[in-house]
């Protein structure tokens, strides 16, 4: 059986087919457990947030919010282009103010993964609903990474993935109300652990 092992994003407005599940842009349809608070998705770059957050959407039958694509959408630019123009803390900024709009009674949101340094939003996310770290190794996300930089990932001059790993890391457990355990595991088992935990 083929295990979850990669990470995507789902542009609005276009139709994807995941497993058997319908997704047309930030919309899920389908049959599922109505949830009336939401759910935030937190971890490294590369963890599943936005692939675990549409499905769990689907599930859940509930609307799915990538926040990195929201960002892009408001400001026109990719997010490495934004973080070429305005900085690395100059986009945690944008990034916080970004998280604290969004929400709402009944959606999953996939977060970037340097949202934890926008302590405004996450206290809210925290407030309002249930934050979830995916967690995998530095070494299975050294495995699914590519550059970086494309990816718009935040990193300071020299900064390495393994830097990055251990700063962030003590955030995301501090903000977590769970923590889910990736390594290894099916996309449908991740989903099933998080919606079990929600009832």
């Amino acid at each position: 059986m083929q295990r979850f092992k990669s990470s995507a994003a789902f542009p609005s407005g276009a139709f994807y087919l995941i497993g058997n599940y319908a997704v047309v842009g930030e919309e899920c349809f389908g049959r599922g457990i109505m949830m009336k608070n939401m759910v935030v998705l937190i971890g490294m770059p590369g963890a599943g947030k936005s692939t675990v957050g549409v499905v769990l959407a689907k599930k859940l039958g509930c609307r799915f919010v990538d926040s990195d694509l929201v960002i892009q959408e408001r400001y026109g630019r990719l997010l490495h282009e934004l973080i070429r123009e305005r900085g690395v803390e100059g986009f945690w900024q944008l990034e916080n103010d970004v998280n604290a709009s969004l929400g709402g009674e009944g959606c999953v949101i996939a977060t970037g993964g340097s949202a934890v340094y926008g302590r405004e939003a996450m206290e809210r996310f925290r407030e309002k609903g249930t934050v979830v770290y995916l967690k995998l190794s530095c070494g299975e996300l050294e495995e699914r990474l590519g550059d970086l930089n494309q990816r718009g990932v935040t990193l300071r001059p020299g900064q390495t993935l393994k830097d990055l790993y251990e700063e962030r890391c003590p955030l995301y457990e501090k903000y977590a109300h769970r923590t889910v355990e990736c390594g290894e595991k099916m996309l449908r088992e991740i989903v099933d652990e998080i919606a079990g935990g929600l009832k």
